[in-house]
């Protein structure tokens, strides 16, 4: 694989689909939504572990060249550009896996306030009121707020899993290879907050139009009847506004936010200091 990759990964709702709009205006990269090379790579470890018969017969080498065959398989359409930023929640918990396969990767992490994320996602499943959104996974989860932030934060749902593989992350050996982005500092000050990015990952710094950003996933967000959960506003600005959780939830969550506190790791941060 003659591309450069490094990948975004971190908090669902902080601005990693915006990140990737933003990047890929760059001619040299390409960047995107989520892709699916993490689910893929989990297959892949999973047919190839104990719970295949035959997988005695894969050595370790021809297990760690499979694994790579996805990435350069994946992005061969891609061979024209420079860096590829594959996006991927799950990437925050395989910072070994990505360090055998690609020492010189960097993971940009995409966090934001955790109340603020369950109060995104609240307003999108009120948005599309007469769909039945399947991040749920039955009427229960489905019937209140609360229920419903209760499901999206457990362990393997969509905020709690990222959230936990953030936090292994942020603590792990690896921390260095972290750039940890609030969404608040992107979208207040998106020229600065690019311009260290690009210094991160050792780029040359690129003029990009932040009020033209182009990017939309319909099909995807209605494969999950959740309407705009992918969609960008052309515009990169920070819109206050009220959250619609009540307040023992909004409380509940707004304390999580582990980044903002004084800890040992070693990874990079572009975020605001605690109040």
């Amino acid at each position: 694989m003659q591309n450069q990759i490094h990948f975004i990964s971190g908090l669902p709702r902080s601005g990693s689909t915006l990140l990737g709009a933003i990047l890929q205006q760059n001619p040299r990269f390409h960047a995107g939504m989520s892709s699916p090379v993490g689910g893929l790579v989990e297959q892949m470890l999973a047919a190839m572990s104990s719970e295949n018969e035959f997988s005695v017969f894969i050595s370790p080498e021809q297990k760690r060249q499979l694994i790579f065959s996805i990435f350069t398989t994946y992005y061969q359409p891609q061979a024209d550009k420079a860096v590829i930023f594959d996006t991927n929640r799950l990437w925050c918990a395989k910072l070994s896996l990505i360090r055998e396969l690609f020492p010189e990767a960097k993971i940009i992490c995409c966090v934001r306030n955790i109340a603020w994320i369950m109060d995104s996602i609240e307003r999108l499943i009120r948005r599309n009121a007469f769909d039945v959104s399947r991040l749920f996974s039955n009427p229960a989860e489905r019937a209140t707020v609360y229920s419903r932030t209760e499901a999206l934060s457990q362990g393997g749902r969509l905020v709690g899993f990222a959230y936990n593989a953030l936090k292994e992350a942020f603590y792990s050996e690896d921390s260095h290879k972290l750039l940890i982005v609030d969404y608040d500092l992107l979208a207040k000050g998106p020229e600065k907050t690019i311009s260290l990015i690009y210094q991160f990952l050792g780029e040359e710094p690129f003029k990009h139009d932040l009020e033209n950003i182009q990017y939309d996933a319909p099909e995807f967000d209605l494969n999950l009847n959740t309407k705009g959960l992918h969609k960008v506003r052309p515009k990169v600005e920070f819109q206050p506004r009220q959250t619609v959780l009540p307040p023992d939830l909004f409380g509940q969550y707004s304390s999580l936010s582990f980044w903002e506190q004084p800890s040992p790791t070693r990874a990079n941060l572009i975020v605001a200091k605690p109040k």
